[in-house]
């Protein structure tokens, strides 16, 4: 039996650049899925053991929540990431989900990441856009312009205004009376 001994430092491993750098809100679950947030009516986890991509809603179910979990799905269906026929409504309400398709040569884990990153790329205008229209409808509400605003005193004030007169009420069935 023979031994060998080597002296001096052993020779660093190869650094490998990264090819791809990603940056996403990503948290990682005590069971090791993966959850992203930055989108604006979606939050998506990829569930490494089960090989699944979920979306759910952030706040509310609504029509704008289904678009968006409908345009990520067919984003990556047109990718070959997700089975075509496994996109499904999950067990929470208001989720969708899909099958990741396995793959020998790539890892298909840090593949749906990227997509994800560029997806929401394509999207953040839209959810940016909705953002600063609703922030400039606050502004003219809360702080509007001379012309849509009027000084307290500045307009008269009239014995009666709008349609309910005083002393005249309403019943049911329309029938009317008047207090005297």
């Amino acid at each position: 039996m023979s031994v060998s001994i080597k002296i001096g430092k052993p020779a660093p491993p190869p650094e490998e650049e990264p090819v791809v750098t990603v940056s996403l809100n990503i948290r990682k679950t005590m069971d090791g899925d993966l959850m992203v947030f930055d989108h604006a009516d979606i939050d998506i986890i990829i569930m490494k053991e089960k090989q699944k991509i979920v979306a759910f809603p952030k706040d509310i179910m609504s029509e704008v929540v289904y678009g968006a979990q409908d345009r990520l799905f067919k984003y990556l269906m047109k990718k070959g990431l997700i089975r075509l026929d496994s996109v499904v409504g999950g067990s929470v309400y208001g989720s969708l989900q899909a099958d990741l398709l396995p793959s020998e040569d790539w890892n298909n884990i840090r593949l749906a990441i990227v997509n994800l990153e560029k997806w929401i790329d394509d999207e953040r205008p839209y959810f940016e856009f909705t953002d600063d229209m609703e922030d400039m409808h606050a502004d003219r509400l809360t702080d509007p312009d001379a012309e849509d605003s009027t000084e307290l005193g500045e307009v008269p004030h009239e014995e009666t205004k709008g349609s309910l007169r005083p002393g005249y009420n309403y019943g049911p069935y329309w029938q009317s009376y008047t207090y005297e």
